[in-house]
């Protein structure tokens, strides 16, 4: 990985995993990026909430890891698009059951909860 991490420094692959992809925005970016090509514009209205500064500093941070390919256009007007590597295919596959588990247990009990509350849908 490009960004000086040690890789005796992790205890294990998930604590090295997690030096990737760790922060709320890094998986989210990724998984908005599984849809194919973005500009910047378009990854920021795909994210609610995120600021510019901080989109642009994980997209740099994603790049230098390999997960994130970043294409110049030399257009008028210029423009750049987002797009994943083959290593971020990957890791997005890694993060497609955590996805699943917290659609069942996290999204799936609060909708159970919800429609079994008194007064509940």
């Amino acid at each position: 990985m490009a960004t000086g991490r040690r890789p005796g420094a992790y205890v294990c692959g998930i604590d090295a995993a997690m030096d990737v992809i760790g922060g709320k925005w890094k998986v989210l970016i990724l998984w908005a990026l599984n849809e194919g090509p973005c500009r910047f514009g378009e990854l920021r209205r795909n994210l609610p909430g995120i600021t510019e500064k901080v989109l642009a500093s994980h997209l740099r941070e994603l790049e230098a890891d390999g997960i994130v390919h970043r294409e110049e256009y030399d257009e008028v007007p210029p423009h750049v698009e987002y797009s994943l590597t083959v290593l971020g295919v990957s890791l997005n596959t890694a993060l497609a059951p955590l996805g699943a588990w917290g659609r069942e247990h996290v999204l799936g009990a609060a909708e159970h909860a919800l429609h079994h509350a008194p007064g509940g849908a």
